[in-house]
């Protein structure tokens, strides 16, 4: 897809979301339970519309959290419910109805004080440090669509071991909400919100300072604050403002916070590369007024709306490639965490860079290759086999100093902290150690490349048979292998991994969109990696 001519330039008045129509869509439009585009869909973490699409609005809401409690009763979860949201327009709305099912259902609900926002890893993080001292088991809500457009509106299920949901349970809680939805309701139970506030049903809960007094048993918080290093943080008008803060006020780090002002509009946004308003910290034209700062910093970073993202920018290189990253942390962590058990492994998605694999076997460190979702990492973090777990997305979590658990969804707010880490005592902003990664294993060419595809389209990747394909060669490269399934642990990919020597790609349906990605890598040449491409896309053209 072509960059649009307005990528990385400050959003105009005309680039803004209509904030009171949007509201009123999602209390006054009604979704079409016979058009798919309108039923509710869980994606890779939950389900994300539009309420102008009538694709999020109040019934769907309604109709999956009482999916929800319907599940939980259905598994026993007994315990409190901690509801999380982060600052989009339709987020707070959202909360509202689902406080409405919830009481009316006798789920004990875990809000935020004085009504604030809560981001993704903070209650990843409440849930775990609940049931470590509860047998009645907690589980959790975070309303939030990531990091995409202000227009949209999304809604997780996290199940007591703190993380995304699993396959089993998001089919069956869709499933259930449909149904729901076309029965117009009447399975819902339903209290006014107001009723709802004064039951014992609904308690306040401080999210934010139980999680940053815990950051130093996961991130030296000690050699930040006294190497005096200059952060910027930049919270993207995001769930994360207050943690920030707090952060501030704890730890007394050199710190300053950029956007810290919550506009449901995100004005204050550059535009992305198709020219919309998306708060994603790996993208360098939506962070490109962090990067204008980069100077002003020692290291900067940034989160995407509910914080589960971390975008690093240095002043060597501007903001760094997610993947150049995850290399980085990964070198680091396992080079300093001494308390760690041997035999850890590194969880990473099968589309990551292969300079990760690279950095792996030089250290010693055996890698798990899942598919694309982090819910694939769950399980390793709690058990402790697990040291970490990152997507190419800019996604990831660790364990604590001591091996145990911290969280089991993606926190951005400790890859960030953990890149001042880096440079408090190694005298090395992240872009310098990845510097000396690649001049180690080589230069890594990625690039992914969306498409357009149908729902016709997107079954023919999925459904794709290795042996049909005749594949020997890519880019002048035998091919040493064909998936459909991840290496790591044998799970369906959904779509196709092919494998040379020095280049790979891989083809994939997008769960949300209406698109198709390609990821490539090549360690020989831009050249090479775009062949690569080239020679996906004539395949993909060859299904369709």
């Amino acid at each position: 897809m072509a960059t649009n001519p307005k990528a990385g330039q400050r959003a105009s008045y005309s680039d803004l979301a209509n904030i009171p129509a949007l509201v009123s869509a999602y209390y006054t439009l009604m979704p079409d339970i016979s058009v798919s585009t309108q039923k509710i869909s869980f994606g890779t973490s939950g389900h994300r519309g539009k309420a102008l699409s009538k694709s999020f609005n109040e019934a769907h809401i309604l109709s999956v959290t009482q999916a929800v409690c319907e599940y939980r009763a259905s598994e026993g979860i007994t315990g409190p419910l901690f509801l999380g949201k982060d600052t989009h327009a339709l987020s707070t709305p959202a909360e509202l109805s689902a406080i409405e099912v919830l009481v009316a259902n006798g789920v004990t609900t875990m809000i935020a004080q004085d009504d604030g926002y809560v981001a993704t890893p903070l209650v990843s993080f409440a849930i775990l440090e609940y049931n470590k001292i509860h047998t009645e088991k907690a589980d959790g809500i975070i309303i939030t669509p990531s990091h995409n457009p202000p227009e949209d509106g999304g809604f997780k299920y996290n199940p007591p071991h703190g993380g995304p949901a699993d396959e089993v349970a998001t089919k069956w809680i869709e499933n259930r909400a449909n149904e729901i939805l076309a029965n117009d309701l009447e399975d819902a139970n339903m209290i006014a919100y107001e009723e709802a506030l004064k039951t014992a049903y609904i308690q306040k809960h401080d999210y934010t300072t139980p999680y940053v007094k815990a950051l130093g048993k996961i991130v030296d918080m000690d050699a930040i604050a006294s190497a005096g290093i200059r952060i910027g943080a930049d919270p993207l008008g995001g769930a994360s403002v207050a943690v920030y803060h707090k952060i501030k006020e704890l730890y007394d780090v050199d710190m300053e916070i950029v956007n810290p002002a919550v506009d449901a509009s995100f004005s204050f946004m550059t535009l992305d590369h198709d020219g919309k308003i998306r708060m994603d910290c790996s993208s360098p034209w939506a962070m490109a007024s962090l990067v204008a700062l980069k100077d002003k910093y020692d290291i900067a970073f940034g989160n995407d709306a509910d914080s589960d993202r971390h975008g690093i920018v240095t002043p060597t290189a501007g903001l760094m490639n997610p993947n150049h990253y995850l290399s980085v942390v990964i070198w680091y962590l396992f080079s300093t965490r001494k308390e760690w058990a041997k035999g850890l492994k590194i969880g990473k998605t099968l589309v990551s860079s292969a300079m990760i694999d690279r950095v792996a076997n030089d250290i010693g460190v055996e890698v798990l290759e899942v598919p694309v979702g982090f819910k694939w990492f769950v399980d390793g973090l709690i058990e402790g086999s697990l040291g970490m777990g990152g997507e190419e997305s800019a996604g990831a979590s660790f364990l604590r100093f001591d091996g145990t658990v911290w969280s089991t969804d993606k926190d951005g707010i400790i890859l960030n902290l953990l890149a001042a880490e880096m440079l408090a005592k190694l005298k090395k902003d992240p872009s310098q150690l990845y510097a000396e990664l690649e001049a180690k294993f080589g230069k890594a060419y990625y690039k992914r490349v969306d498409a357009p595809a149908t729902v016709e389209e997107k079954s023919a990747i999925k459904a794709i048979n290795p042996s049909e394909l005749n594949l020997t060669s890519l880019a002048g490269e035998s091919v040493e292998n064909i998936l459909t399934n991840a290496s790591g642990n044998g799970a369906a990919i959904g779509g196709l991994k092919v494998i040379a020597p020095n280049g790979w790609f891989a083809l994939r349906p997008s769960g949300t969109e209406d698109i198709y990605k390609i990821y490539a890598e090549s360690f020989l040449s831009q050249e090479h990696l775009e062949t690569i491409l080239s020679e996906a896309q004539e395949l993909v053209s060859g299904l369709l």
